[in-house]
């Protein structure tokens, strides 16, 4: 099960690192929030190498839409009332920049991944006043935003926010460009992180600065990550004969459906769900249901998954892993915009290391606390893991995590175990696939 991005690039082998060595910084993970805070890093002049537990974007990066958008769901009307102006306006700025940052990264290049600049639509059949309420909250902190009705979708919309000066791109062509001179080391783990050593199965990397860029932290303490975040999955096909949308879309309804083109494909999203709680029911069989209505000419080529970390109060954690490490640093908690957020991280944490104040910085801080925003989801996330770690008291689980003995559940959709508490997930064999975990599991 290969992503249509995956099916149409492939990446150079890299050597695993052989022997101790010493850096100005070490970054953790070699996705699209890695790979972009080691370039930034290494264009000013720092000696960086990325540490990959497995192959260059080998992980979520490639199984993503692959969507640059600031519009990210129903979300700056919240932020201003939850967060206050200032800092609903520093998230609007933090991905307004990342997306110019990203076109101009691959104009002064000249990269050769499809970039294209589309507008973003957010749609919804029935609510049409908090559509209305989102436009103006935009349109507010400074975003070229408007309400409208009309969309290129197959199916009428009564309610749509519309985002300009967005754009769309084929992630893996980028990275392979910005990463050919980058030092990394591929089937490297990271097992330990202290002060300013880590200990990889193949050696330890000493470094002035270090980043955790693993999509889901794998150091627990400090930070306490693993209680303050969860992982969703979602699930898209990729079809041709299904003509050609303008622009991108995502419903505002969580059962809803996104969209977008690439080339001749259509891709569609959706059918998301917590990690390790599957429904029950098809997934794939959902998003091919709704691709007979709307496309009923169309083709399947390829389908995947995608795995995101949610935080409780729906924004990113970058900067600081925690007020006591002040040279380790975290980019995680991307939501479902994994990749203009990305980008937001390599200019934030790059200005950090290199001593510059970044005006976006502070919404985005690991050490904030907003009880508001966050009580409904730390209620969820509590109450799962509290659920899930105490499984065993009663009756042994057939399958627990090795990340902290979270009972784990059978995916049937890609015959997968997966903890519903963190999200690490496992082969039928036991072999990990992601992180939080370390280690694959033992089989009775």
């Amino acid at each position: 099960m290969k992503s249509i991005w995956s099916e149409s690039c492939s990446f150079p082998k890299r050597d695993s690192l052989k022997n101790d060595i010493v850096v100005d910084t070490a970054v953790i993970g070699a996705g699209m929030a890695g790979l972009l805070t080691a370039y930034l890093l290494q264009k000013e002049g720092r000696n960086v190498a990325v540490l990959e537990a497995d192959q260059v974007a080998g992980g979520v990066t490639r199984n993503t839409t692959a969507k640059i958008t600031s519009q990210h769901d129903l979300i700056y009307d919240s932020m201003i009332r939850d967060f206050g102006e200032e800092s609903a306006r520093q998230y609007a700025v933090a991905n307004q920049k990342a997306i110019g940052e990203f076109e101009k990264i691959i104009t002064e290049n000249g990269i050769d991944c499809e970039f294209e600049t589309k507008p973003a639509f957010l749609y919804s059949l029935d609510r049409e006043e908090e559509l209305m309420s989102e436009a103006q909250a935009a349109e507010k902190l400074g975003i070229d935003a408007e309400f409208t009705t009309e969309t290129d979708l197959p199916f009428p919309v009564p309610a749509a926010v519309k985002f300009n000066g967005q754009a769309q791109f084929h992630p893996l062509k980028f990275l392979k460009s910005i990463s050919a001179d980058l030092t990394v080391y591929e089937n490297t783990r990271a097992l330990i992180v202290r002060d300013d050593s880590i200990i990889t199965n193949r050696g330890r990397v000493t470094a002035d600065q270090i980043v955790v860029a693993t999509h889901f932290p794998i150091v627990n303490v400090p930070g306490w990550y693993f209680a303050r975040m969860h992982q969703e999955r979602s699930y898209v096909i990729a079809l041709k004969n299904a003509g050609r949308l303008e622009g991108m879309y995502i419903d505002a309804d969580p059962d809803g459906y996104s969209f977008r083109t690439y080339g001749e494909y259509v891709l569609l999203g959706g059918a998301g769900h917590r990690t390790g709680k599957h429904p029950g029911t098809g997934c794939y069989e959902k998003l091919r249901s709704a691709a007979r209505q709307f496309f009923p000419q169309s083709e399947e080529v390829c389908h995947w998954s995608a795995q995101d970390c949610m935080t409780w109060d729906n924004l990113p954690y970058i900067g600081r892993y925690a007020s006591s490490t002040p040279n380790l640093y975290v980019a995680t908690g991307f939501q479902k915009w994994g990749m203009t957020t990305s980008m937001a991280s390599a200019m934030i944490l790059t200005d950090m290391i290199c001593g510059r104040r970044n005006g976006e910085a502070e919404v985005f801080s690991p050490q904030r606390f907003h009880a508001a925003a966050s009580a409904k989801n730390m209620l969820a996330d509590f109450g799962t893991s509290a659920v899930e770690l105490t499984a065993g008291l009663f009756s042994p689980p057939k399958r627990k995590c090795t990340h902290l003995g979270c009972r784990l559940h059978w995916n049937p959709e890609e015959e997968t175990w997966d903890c519903p508490c963190h999200g690490s997930r496992f082969t039928a064999q036991g072999e990990l696939i992601g992180d939080p975990a370390l280690r694959g599991i033992k089989h009775d």
